[in-house]
């Protein structure tokens, strides 16, 4: 590879500047550079006439990343800054960024502006000349580490944020656009765009300065467009349905003043109908006080034709009345001798009950006899059979001995029951402890899986490929021949959740997500199925043939413990074997110490003495490796990231642990039960055999017995024959004794049928005297129904009479107070005075218009009253709603208009706007596409760019789409982050770059390390348009970064080669000749032949 000295050489370079920085700190080197020309000196030259307004002129850093102090001095055109890796390309980057108040965000590296300065300092600086007509404009830039603020200074002047931005955008530079400033860490991000955000950025990038402009304020003209076409058309609905529901109110305010004129006569009639109702009163009751006099007239006359047949009458009654009370009292008597008669029926019933008492007495005593005699009979037969079976029993000797030896037995028995369940106890309280335990480990264990669930709960949702891999994985181990390891994620467990970060930041994102096998054919076939198959996006490594796991550190732990350091990375973590050894031999796990804040503090001590090349602290990574050139120690750090994805913790030796110790508790028991069942068993049978004696012995103690219970049941049984002897009854004399008695009760029933008889008599004497009573009553009763049957006929008439007398009467009250009642509510409806009672003239003209009679009147108010009910739900508020309704109206067609001319003004100013915006745009992308594709097609490839939208009237969806293809095969496919690879995107990036070069109005362009993913073929068709594009006479400043270049590239006069090296032994930069060193290189050449 040549070196950049004989590139520039080669390519016969009008101007180069050379760039020899040391990134140590000031107290191992001198920080130096060197420029070959000053572009501030070479003004009367005329070389700056080819900067453009904006460009850069030179970059000044002091102490910021890598550089102690140094200045740049690019060129007009294509700049190229190559360097080794961590040499400081891309710090030179960020200070162009940082420079011109660009977000630390652009960048993509520390969050924070104060990371930018070199470690060791507490500020830093940046300075940046940018070229303009009238005088170079110089920004500075001072960081502050402690408060991580800034202090910036324009020409020497001092200024804050806002002015440098106000400059910075004056000038066209915008360090946020991508198509203008993409740093290293944000290449990716360029094909992640939308065709929305790639057209703004197109549009800011190389478009006039209104074109950006314009598509804002269309976006913004139609977005009050469509909020106006909305307005207009929700007034115009309203306006529509306002119109429909005031046209209701119309008929409603119709029908109002209809209901009104029938409400107005049904007033009138209901003040006319009480004076027809007093009047018709009134009438009613002139008739009824003439009908009533001469109701009274007829009264008195018929009162003088009956008197004298009621004066018989009378005196039947007077006799009538003594004979009547005399009945009442023979009828009284007679219930009396009734009651008593009752009486001595009930005294002859209970001395018949009485004779019937003594007799069952009797026959109850001679039936207690007989069965008297039944008992001693077979209490004799008894005795009899016992003393026969005593007879038989003989000697019964050995009886007790045996019993007493079976008691032996027995005694032998409940002891060892005792001592079987004493341990039977013992037992089953060790199993329910052993349970309990058993328990506790299930659900620490369940605990555990519930980590793992969560676990692969994240691996399923941000690496969903991977998730399906290892689910497959799941059901077919069987295919492996050797061990297969889920993903390392799932299967590295660190001891402390705090620990997590320093593994995940440690081990990279694809190695964490990957598959670990321990033999390299089980891993073909693994990734033949799901990659090529399932077409799943997996990663796979494989275990080192000879284990790694247990490699010892290169020195124990206890002497960096000086230092801070506590342990180091693998013993932060557990693994399984082959999977420790991936990572031992990969990342070397066992040689990277984790240290805490004493470590951060001695940082510098810590790099200088203990000769590590990996270093973690409480919050960062350190980086410590040897310079190529100087052989000094260089250290790089970073802020570690915060643990995604192991912070989850399960500790394997514990859930191993946990395991053995569930298995031993199973066995455990597996071991109880098979004891208690031994136990249990045992005592089955001692209480078979326990049983087998107590049943025995019972059949020896009954025999025992037997003669001394036969013998007190037969000396029981003679005692109570003598009591059954000795309580015999004398039948004889109890009968004599009931004869006795059965005679005295027979008296007693003679006296009480004797005053039985008597009162029979007395009865029936008092029941003749009623009788003739009784007719002598009925005579009487005859001649007064006679009488009264001559004198019914005039009692009937006489009685109407006063019947209708009397209603005439109550009529008559009736209807004056109705009269009175009627005129004072007629008075009241027409507001008369009390004393007026004649109708005024306006009601009489107004009531002579009306029926005359009460029907009429009821008739006519039933009509209007029916009339007025069909005007239902109306109010005066119907005619005030109708009125405000209608201002209403009108109002909103007045703001309807207006809406409507707003409309048209607005559409009118789009129509302007879209087409100051829309061709100027057109006609841009059509040059950019025709660049585009001519770069294409200089690869052998083919590509295109066009402005796309699904609605021509919806500006904020408008996009630049870019199309490409790389091979001859495929259809041209749009640019996306997924569906071309790595290499393909970055070409297609760079060249839309290169598209925009020409057309660009920014000042400068800068790209870093965008040839890094290419292949050697893509990355010279790439350079050799990159320098053909930017070295041309009408394009701007274009700052290009690369660690490395291919050989026998093609340069351009225009370029300017900027190398960046590092070092001790750095020639100063005012010892640093071009010409001298290409001199020397052609002798050397010369000499050796070459």
């Amino acid at each position: 590879r040549a070196s950049p000295g004989n590139m520039a050489a080669i390519g016969k370079r009008k101007r180069i500047s050379h760039l020899l920085t040391n990134n140590i700190t000031s107290n191992n080197g001198a920080a130096s550079s060197a420029r070959s020309h000053d572009p501030r000196h070479a003004e009367e030259g005329g070389s700056n006439g080819r900067f453009v307004e904006g460009s850069i002129v030179r970059i000044s850093l002091e102490n910021f990343l890598t550089y102690d102090s140094c200045e740049v001095y690019p060129g007009p055109n294509l700049n190229m800054i190559v360097g080794a890796n961590g040499t400081g390309k891309s710090s030179i980057v960020c200070a162009i960024c940082l420079g011109l108040a660009g977000k630390t965000s652009v960048l993509g590296r520390g969050d924070k502006v104060g990371l930018y300065v070199k470690r060791g300092f507490s500020k830093g600086s940046v300075e940046i000349e940018l070229y303009r007509h009238e005088g170079n404009l110089t920004i500075h830039r001072e960081i502050q580490v402690e408060n991580n603020q800034s202090t910036w200074m324009i020409n020497g002047r001092h200024a804050n944020l806002r002015n440098v931005e106000e400059v910075v955008k004056g000038l066209q530079i915008q360090v946020g656009n991508l198509c203008q400033f993409l740093p290293q860490e944000k290449v990716g991000e360029f094909a992640k765009m939308t065709k929305i955000e790639l057209l703004e950025a197109t549009e800011k990038s190389v478009g006039p300065p209104e074109m950006y402009n314009f598509h804002c304020d269309l976006k913004n003209f139609r977005s009050k467009e469509r909020e106006l076409e909305n307005i207009c058309k929700e007034k115009t609905s309203f306006l529509e349905k306002m119109n429909q529901r005031n046209e209701r109110y119309k008929q409603d305010v119709e029908r109002y003043y209809e209901k009104k004129r029938h409400l107005d006569r049904i007033n009138m009639l209901e003040r006319k109908k009480p004076w027809v109702e007093y009047e018709t009163a009134r009438k009613q009751l002139e008739g009824v006080k003439s009908e009533r006099q001469q109701v009274k007239a007829d009264l008195k006359r018929l009162k003088d034709e009956q008197a004298p047949i009621q004066h018989k009458i009378q005196t039947i009654e007077a006799q009538l009345k003594p004979i009547e009370s005399r009945m009442k009292d023979k009828t009284s008597n007679a219930k009396d001798v009734s009651q008593k008669l009752k009486n001595k029926q009930e005294q002859l019933d209970r001395k018949r009950k009485e004779i019937e008492d003594l007799q069952q007495a009797l026959s109850l005593k001679q039936t207690e006899e007989l069965d008297r005699q039944k008992r001693i009979s077979n209490t004799r037969r008894m005795i009899d059979d016992w003393r026969a079976e005593l007879d038989k029993i003989g000697s019964q000797d050995d009886v007790q001995p045996r019993i007493d030896n079976i008691n032996r037995q027995l005694r032998h028995i409940q002891e060892e029951k005792a001592n079987i369940e004493s341990e039977r106890t013992d037992l089953k309280r060790e199993k329910v402890n052993h349970e309990c335990e058993w328990t506790r480990l299930k659900n620490i264990i369940k605990n555990l899986d519930d980590l793992m669930n969560r676990k692969e709960e994240k691996l399923r949702e941000r690496f969903r490929d991977t998730y399906n891999a290892l689910m497959w994985l799941r059901e077919n181990r069987d295919l492996f021949t050797g061990n297969v390891y889920e993903p390392m994620m799932l299967v590295l467990n660190v001891r402390d959740g705090r620990h997590a970060k320093y593994i995940e930041n440690h081990v990279a994102l694809n190695d964490l997500r990957a598959f670990v096998f321990q033999k390299h054919e089980d891993m073909e076939r693994f990734m033949t199925e799901v990659r090529d198959k399932q077409r799943l996006r997996v990663n796979a490594v494989i275990a080192p043939a000879q284990s790694c796991a247990n490699k010892p550190p290169p020195r124990p732990i206890e002497e960096l413990q000086c230092y801070g350091f506590f342990s180091y990375l693998r013993e932060l973590f557990d693994a399984p074997e082959e999977v420790m050894s991936y990572l031992c031999h990969q990342y070397r796990v066992n040689e990277v110490p984790v240290g805490n804040e004493r470590t951060k503090a001695m940082i510098e001590i810590v790099i200088k003495e203990s000769q590590l090349r990996q270093i973690y602290t409480a919050e960062e990574k350190y980086t410590v490796r040897k310079s190529s050139y100087s052989n000094k120690t260089i250290s790089s750090n970073s802020a570690l990231k915060a643990s995604q994805f192991l912070s989850l913790t399960v500790d394997a030796d514990e859930r191993r642990q946990l395991e053995e110790q569930l298995k031993a508790t199973e066995q455990k028991l597996h071991t109880l039960d098979s004891q208690l069942r031994s136990l249990d068993e045992r005592h089955s049978q001692l209480d078979r055999k326990d049983n087998e004696l107590r049943n025995e012995k019972k059949v020896l103690s009954e025999q025992k017995g037997r003669k001394r219970q036969l013998e007190q049941k037969i000396s029981t049984k003679m005692d109570s024959l003598k009591q059954m002897e000795q309580s015999g009854i004398n039948l004889q004399e109890e009968e004599e004794l009931t004869k006795e008695k059965i005679k005295t009760v027979n008296s007693q029933k003679v006296n009480i049928v004797s005053d039985f008889v008597r009162l029979m008599e007395e009865r029936a004497q008092l029941n003749m005297d009623k009788v003739y009573l009784a007719l002598e009553s009925v005579q009487l009763t005859a001649e007064k129904t006679k009488l009264e049957t001559n004198s019914r006929e005039g009692s009937t008439q006489l009685h109407i009479l006063e019947q209708k007398c009397t209603e005439l009467d109550r009529k008559k009250i009736t209807l004056l107070n109705d009269c009175k009642a009627l005129m004072k509510k007629a008075r009241e409806i027409c507001n008369l005075d009390p004393g007026q009672s004649d109708v005024p003239q306006d009601l009489h003209t107004a009531f002579s218009q009306l029926p005359d009679t009460l029907d009429e009147i009821d008739a006519l108010l039933h009509e209007e009253r029916s009339r007025a009910d069909c005007f239902t739900g109306l109010n005066a508020s119907v005619v005030e709603e109708h009125a405000r309704r209608t201002q209403e109206i009108n109002n909103l067609t007045q703001e309807l208009e207006e809406k409507k001319n707003a409309l048209d003004k607005y559409r009118q100013s789009i129509s302007q706007v879209k087409e100051r915006w829309l061709n100027p745009l057109k006609q841009l992308v059509e040059q950019i596409n025709e660049k585009f594709s001519d770069y294409f097609r200089s690869m052998q490839c083919a590509g295109e760019v066009d402005l796309h939208s699904d609605n021509e009237e919806e500006y904020d969806k408008y996009g630049i789409r870019i199309r490409v293809k790389f091979r001859s095969t495929t259809q041209l496919h749009e640019l996306t982050p997924h569906h071309q690879s790595g290499g393909e995107r970055s070409v297609s990036t760079m060249l839309y770059l290169m598209s925009l070069q020409e057309l660009n109005r920014c000042p400068f362009r800068v790209v870093d390390e965008i040839n890094q993913g290419m292949d050697p073929v893509n990355e010279r068709r790439v350079f050799d348009i990159v320098v053909r594009t930017a070295c041309k006479g009408t394009t701007s400043q274009y700052f290009f970064i690369t660690p490395k270049l291919l050989q026998n590239l093609t340069y351009a006069d225009e370029m300017t080669v900027l190398c960046v090296h590092n070092g001790l032994h750095m020639l100063p930069p005012s010892k640093w000749n071009l010409k001298a060193f290409q001199r020397r290189t052609k002798k050397i050449q010369q000499n050796y032949g070459t």
